[in-house]
């Protein structure tokens, strides 16, 4: 997937729905969908190893696909550090998810924020609590997650890199399944190899790894047999090859 120079451009399936890097989201989606088939899917932790690898930007737009199949969504900015979700849709963060755990769940209007897309609503991260970890592990939250799944269709969560604080991986037990994003020319495959056991370690779901801001060929393949996705689309570069997200599933599941 290409750098976006801003936060409106991030939503790249909003502004450009018809390009190849919006396809490769739609692909994301059915990948989603077929991994829910024996064990639904209700709610998904997008996260990465280290900062700057372009979670944001993929949890957003993967929202935004799933939305626009006629689903009810909702995307948490559980990112309680450094949120950046009410940036990319342009919403308030006045109140977010951190007032969850200071009002009761049923009492929470105004803070799931409706956007411009069709059935998608953002929780974003609110003031930013000093203990984000304590927070996120409290049974508190794990009520907040029931409740969003009886309500939505689809909850997805962004939450700080899996390797810098223990968020992501207190966030991870919580719920049915983890993609991981990854731009392999900021993090080496010893990251990945360690972000990859901690979540095995915990018995989480590792859905699949979403390879970001590589070049790639043209081609693109499947494996049915070996449960092995991948396929990659983007804009031409002068020597053949695209820039684009590409996603596998974990093989070791």
């Amino acid at each position: 997937m290409t750098h976006y120079p801003s936060n409106q451009d991030k939503l790249i399936t909003v502004a450009k729905p018809r390009m190849s890097v919006s396809e490769a989201f739609r692909s994301l989606r059915t990948n989603l969908q077929f991994s829910g088939i024996d064990t639904p899917l209700k709610s998904v932790l997008v996260t990465s190893p280290s900062p700057s690898e372009g979670k944001s930007s993929v949890v957003a737009n993967l929202a935004t696909v799933i939305a626009q199949s006629e689903k009810e969504v909702v995307l948490v900015d559980g990112d309680l550090r450094r949120p950046t979700l009410h940036k990319v849709f342009k919403l308030s963060n006045r109140i977010g998810l951190s007032d969850y755990f200071i009002r009761e769940p049923e009492k929470m209007s105004g803070v799931v924020k409706k956007t411009k897309v069709n059935g998608l609503n953002i929780i974003s991260s609110g003031s930013l609590p000093p203990n984000p970890s304590e927070l996120l592990g409290s049974t508190k939250m794990h009520d907040v997650l029931g409740l969003l799944e009886k309500h939505f269709d689809m909850v997805l969560l962004d939450s700080p890199p899996l390797l810098a604080v223990t968020d992501a991986l207190i966030l991870a037990k919580s719920v049915d399944g983890v993609l991981l994003v990854v731009d392999p020319k900021k993090t080496k495959r010893g990251a990945i190899r360690q972000a990859i056991e901690q979540l095995q370690r915990l018995d989480a779901r590792l859905l699949g790894v979403v390879l970001n801001n590589i070049k790639i060929k043209r081609s693109s393949y499947y494996y049915n047999r070996d449960y092995y996705y991948s396929k990659q689309y983007g804009k031409s570069n002068e020597d053949g090859t695209h820039e684009e997200p590409a996603v596998e599933e974990d093989k070791t599941r």
